[in-house]
C-alpha cells in the first residue's frame, strides 16, 4: 500500500471505529521480528507497549523492520511504514507525518499514552535518519 491508498482507505470509512479496525489489519501483515531482535538496545522507549526498531541504510535509503506486542500498535507501525519505508534520510526528515496523523484523525482517537509512543516510534526514525544523512 503507498500513501495515496492509505489516504483513500481511511476516507473511505465513516467512523473512527471501522478505522480502528483498518489500523488493526494493517498490522497484521506486518512481519514479525525474530526474538534475537527484540533487545533493549532495539527497544523504543517511551511507548505504552513494547516497540522494537531495526534500521538499515542501504544505497541511500532507510530500511526500518519495526515490531510490537501489541495489535493497534503493529497497524500503526504499518502507516508509519507506508510513509517511511525506503525512502532517503531527508525525504523521511522533511515528511509532514503530523499532518498526516492530523488528516488520517489518528493522534485525536487514540489514547494519550498511544499517541505519545506513536510519536516515540517517528522521534526514534528521525534520529535514524539524521544519524543516516551524517
Amino acid at each position: 500500500m503507498d500513501l495515496d491508498e492509505l489516504r483513500e482507505a481511511f476516507a473511505f470509512f465513516d467512523g473512527w471505529e471501522d478505522k480502528y479496525r483498518f489500523v488493526i489489519d494493517l498490522g497484521k501483515d506486518l512481519p514479525q521480528l525474530d526474538d534475537a531482535h527484540k533487545t533493549a538496545a532495539n527497544l523504543v522507549r517511551g511507548c505504552q507497549s513494547q516497540v522494537w526498531l531495526l534500521t538499515e541504510l542501504r544505497g541511500g535509503r532507510m530500511r526500518f523492520a519495526i515490531d510490537s506486542d501489541a495489535q493497534i500498535v503493529r497497524g500503526l507501525i504499518a502507516i508509519i511504514l507506508t510513509v517511511f519505508q525506503d525512502r532517503t534520510p531527508d525525504e523521511i526528515r522533511a515528511f509532514d507525518i503530523e499532518g498526516l496523523f492530523a488528516e488520517l484523525e489518528l493522534i485525536k482517537h487514540l489514547t494519550p499514552t498511544r499517541g505519545n509512543g506513536l510519536r516515540s516510534m517517528v522521534a526514534r526514525i528521525h534520529q535514524e535518519a539524521k544519524r543516516g544523512a551524517a
